[in-house]
């Protein structure tokens, strides 16, 4: 099957998040059952990357730069301007033109962005059907409100309209589609995986490179810092936790904040810091990738995820796979996955949230139980399965359209 994945963040650009690691495990989920797979991104400055290994086989094309790795195709759009995340990609355009009848369908990935708008009318002008995958998008929380308004306006109404399939991955997304008008036959639910490192990182290796001791608990924030993701409510949690403590137990109370900083929320979170009296049991690493993320989740006591709203949450996912306990809020899609097995789920709360935290780290049993209960979760969170439902929604709505030569030659 011939497949367009469509997102505006690809590798080797994780330091926008969840997406381009979610999208990145599909295509090479499918192109290892023997599908083509193309992923059509912007291009957020591959060429300063193309150096590095993880860029190796990097080539110039007609659309802009191009590579593949592990089966799949990627493409990277030539960007003139950006906004945040939001990029102007004009080769969009001539990709339509030339290339999107060789498709059997295309999947989308997110919302507030132009390349999906325009790979959807092209889609809908050649009758090729398509897949919209809002990403946790629907419900706008933060920033730009009035332009996310507009948008919806202008492209999200006729791109909503124009799919065959709305992929929600929680049964919290799905309800949310649904209140917002989307027709519940048209929503397909499919949760999202994780992909485990083939070696892991030495314990102790994240905590010796910020000076902490391994007798002291580490409490995790991975993830972009918006506000979103709340890790100011954390902080307020944390600093309550850390002033009720005992003073020698106190100074052996971390918070490590890491993740890439968004609309300066960092320096409001160092100034709270300071205000609260914990800045010196306060962290912030930056973004972090690869091997280094890997040993922060291995060496952290308890990871949580405070968001206000999550449609999934791959980063709980990912410390669970590494057998580290997880809090995250009920607002969090994977709660129902790991509730009272690897983690405990609590409301969006600073006061439930700090009880939370003091449970696991103070109480030894209950912290050996979930992070038994990790490597049960874990073996319910893989990628195959979704790969493989994608595949057969793939082949179902592929099949009811015009069928292309390939699908006739097996029949």
């Amino acid at each position: 099957m011939r497949i367009l994945s469509v997102t505006e963040t690809y590798a080797p650009f994780l330091e926008f998040g969840g997406p381009p690691v979610k999208v990145q495990a599909l295509a090479r989920g499918l192109a290892e059952h023997g599908n083509h797979v193309t992923v059509l991104t912007a291009d957020w400055g591959l060429e300063k990357r193309i150096s590095a290994e993880e860029t190796s086989g990097a080539q110039r094309g007609p659309f802009g730069w191009s590579r593949v790795e592990k089966g799949v195709t990627a493409i990277y759009l030539p960007t003139w301007l950006r906004y945040r995340s939001l990029s102007w990609n004009p080769a969009v355009n001539r990709f339509c033109r030339s290339q999107i009848q060789n498709f059997d369908l295309a999947h989308i990935y997110g919302l507030y962005d132009f390349l999906g708008p325009t790979i959807a009318a092209a889609c809908v002008k050649l009758k090729i059907p398509y897949l919209l995958e809002p990403i946790g998008m629907f419900v706008p929380i933060v920033r730009s409100l009035r332009l996310k308004r507009i948008y919806r306006a202008l492209f999200g109404r006729r791109l909503f309209e124009g799919a065959s399939a709305i992929i929600a991955t929680s049964e919290q997304e799905v309800e949310e589609l649904a209140r917002g008008g989307v027709a519940r036959d048209k929503i397909v639910l499919r949760r999202n995986g994780v992909e485990t490192p083939s070696s892991w990182p030495e314990r102790g290796t994240f905590r010796q490179g910020l000076g902490i001791s391994n007798e002291a608990k580490v409490i995790l924030f991975l993830g972009r810092l918006s506000a979103k993701k709340s890790p100011d409510l954390l902080l307020e949690a944390f600093a309550s936790l850390s002033n009720a403590a005992e003073e020698a137990a106190e100074k052996n109370l971390h918070l490590v904040f890491a993740g890439p900083d968004e609309g300066g929320m960092k320096a409001g979170l160092t100034e709270t810091a300071a205000q609260l009296g914990v800045s010196s049991r306060v962290r912030f690493t930056g973004a972090i990738f690869g091997e280094a993320k890997w040993a922060a989740y291995r060496d952290a006591d308890v990871f949580v995820l405070p968001s206000q709203n999550e449609n999934f949450g791959n980063t709980a996912a990912e410390s669970v796979a590494a057998g580290t306990p997880v809090i995250v809020t009920e607002q969090c899609g994977i709660a129902p996955l790991l509730a009272d097995v690897a983690g405990l789920v609590v409301p969006h709360d600073a006061r439930a949230l700090a009880r939370a935290m003091e449970a696991v780290i103070r109480d030894p049993k209950l912290h050996a139980r979930l992070a038994a209960g990790c490597r049960e979760a874990t073996a319910r969170l893989g990628w195959e399965e979704p790969v493989r439902e994608m595949e057969a929604l793939y082949y179902k709505l592929a099949i009811k359209t015009a069928p292309s030569a390939e699908f006739e030659a097996s029949e």
